[in-house]
């Protein structure tokens, strides 16, 4: 169980931080229940209700700056998700995202880089479904790596970029 105050990850709302543990009183909500009060990191306005007790919703801590940095020392040896037939491609990629896992994330991240560039050079723009999910996993990992980092979110892919550069031409 997560503590008040702690940061989490959440598999749809990403980085929110635990706000209160507590019982609701909605109507579709079971009295006796406990849920977490959680607030987007990145969306102060909105607020997520999770049962303590799910098993259907992934919520895992944050990584630590050491697991960040590892993670990203990792990457250039990390496989790209692919997938050739687009509607196989489309679930691969929903599934990697509601993983909640930054190595999914990364593997998306990698073989969506990889077709744009590849479509780009044929004069084409990449799909409206690559886009979303480049988006996605993009924030999702940024996000959370921003945090156990310490840099600022839109500073991480140039961040991760040189990192991984400097291990490849190592």
């Amino acid at each position: 169980m997560f503590q008040k105050g702690a940061l989490i990850m959440h598999q749809t709302a990403g980085v929110c931080e635990v706000t209160d543990i507590t019982t609701l009183n909605m109507d579709k909500a079971t009295r006796d229940r406990l849920y977490y009060i959680l607030q987007p990191y990145y969306q102060k306005t909105s607020k997520v209700f999770t049962p303590v007790d799910t098993e259907k919703t992934i919520i895992r801590t944050i990584f630590t700056k050491e697991q960040a940095t590892d993670l990203i020392n990792e990457i250039p040896g990390i496989e790209e998700l692919w997938v050739a037939n687009d509607k196989l491609r489309e679930a691969a990629y929903r599934e990697a995202v509601r993983s909640c896992d930054c190595r999914e994330w990364i593997r998306i991240i990698k073989s969506l880089y990889l077709r744009k560039q590849d479509r780009i050079s044929q004069g084409k723009k990449m799909s409206a479904v690559d886009e979303k999910y480049l988006r996605i996993a993009e924030e999702n990992l940024y996000s959370e790596f921003s945090i156990s980092l310490g840099i600022p979110k839109e500073q991480m892919e140039s961040y991760i970029t040189e990192r991984v550069m400097a291990i490849e031409y190592a």
